[in-house]
């Protein structure tokens, strides 16, 4: 993954043909990819004083809403206000941080800021949320969230659980999402004047799943635009012949209940597992979307291709330490595995 911001890595990896013209895009790309490091780097947390520290804000009433983290707290996101020219465009950013597919891994999360508020704290800004204009010329006076990840479902779920010893889980990530959003539009997103839906790795994937919902809370002549940044995970078979990435979203789809953010058209004809594979998502998603991914996803290497029981002699090990130390017939196998990207 070749990206960087203020935001979670996760766990994470064709390209999408958007349905509006290239002249209408043009201008947006050149200002993503000019942005060569963009939103896949962990949260900064930071002492106060520094110039880019952004405060972490509680959602109000999200117990009543049902819109809680893992562990029943309240999830979080970060709010640095635009200012001049930027003062009424806005980015969200959906973080990412992988996922939980299994109550023993959701509960493990529990005691974590990817499973609770409680764990969170104040961040730095960077890469494309950051304020400064050297470092982030085109948005860096636009009003800026990031929408902290802490239920393990890319914010796709509506279900609750119990782990081993009785403790509830809550798998509430629409809700999160929907009651994030909601309370945003009345802090000034309601009036942009164009907005930007992005995701990293797992936040990624959430941006795919919620962009045309994102679009269809704005005016049809406000420009929206999503972005999903080291997202677009496969379903292609490792070296052992299984299908690593698909046992992972097995766990997530049925423990978590992600049925009504698929595509409804797919679900109809395809199992839902499939349906939240992003070759798949973004058949149905009609706002003018930005994939960026790399071709040798680090990420991608190491679970999709060559995860851990796929590899017993281990010896992908170092080229999933580092691709540089991968040898000429691991990247073509890589390459050729990863061809759908």
């Amino acid at each position: 993954m070749a990206m960087a911001t203020a935001l979670r890595s996760s766990p994470l990896v064709p390209q999408h043909r958007p349905r509006f013209p290239v002249s209408a895009v043009a201008p947006w790309l050149v200002m993503l990819l000019a942005l060569a490091a963009l939103s896949c780097s962990s949260p900064v947390a930071v002492a106060a004083g520094s110039p880019e520290v952004v405060e972490l804000t509680l959602l109000a009433n999200a117990q009543e809403k049902g819109a809680v983290c893992l562990d029943g707290s309240p999830p979080a996101y970060h709010l640095q206000r635009g200012f001049g020219s930027g003062k009424h465009s806005w980015i969200v950013n959906l973080e990412g941080g992988a996922w939980c597919n299994t109550t023993e891994d959701c509960s493990d999360r529990r005691m974590t800021d990817l499973g609770s508020s409680k764990f969170m704290k104040a961040i730095e800004f960077e890469g494309i949320l950051s304020n400064k204009r050297s470092q982030n010329p085109y948005f860096y006076n636009w009003n800026k969230v990031d929408v902290r990840y802490c239920d393990g479902g890319s914010f796709a779920g509506d279900a609750e659980g119990k782990d081993r010893n009785g403790t509830k889980l809550f798998f509430r990530g629409l809700r999160i999402w929907e009651a994030v959003v909601d309370e945003l539009m009345g802090k000034g997103l309601a009036t942009a004047k164009q907005a930007l839906l992005s995701g990293c790795s797992a936040g990624g994937l959430a941006a795919l799943l919620h962009c045309d919902d994102f679009r269809a809370r704005f005016p049809q002549e406000v420009p929206v635009k999503c972005l999903s940044d080291s997202g677009f995970f496969l379903d292609v078979k490792d070296l052992s012949g299984e299908r690593f990435m698909r046992s992972i979203f097995s766990g997530v789809v049925h423990l978590q209940n992600v049925r009504e953010v698929l595509p409804k058209d797919c679900i109809a004809e395809k199992e839902p597992i499939e349906c939240f594979f992003p070759a798949e998502l973004i058949k149905s998603i009609s706002t003018p979307t930005f994939i960026r991914n790399s071709g040798y996803d680090s990420y991608q290497v190491g679970n999709v291709v060559a995860p851990g029981g796929s590899d017993p002699g281990q010896s992908w090990s170092r080229c999933k330490a580092d691709i540089r130390n991968c040898t000429s017939t691991q990247i073509e196998n890589s390459g050729r595995n990863l061809s759908r990207l």
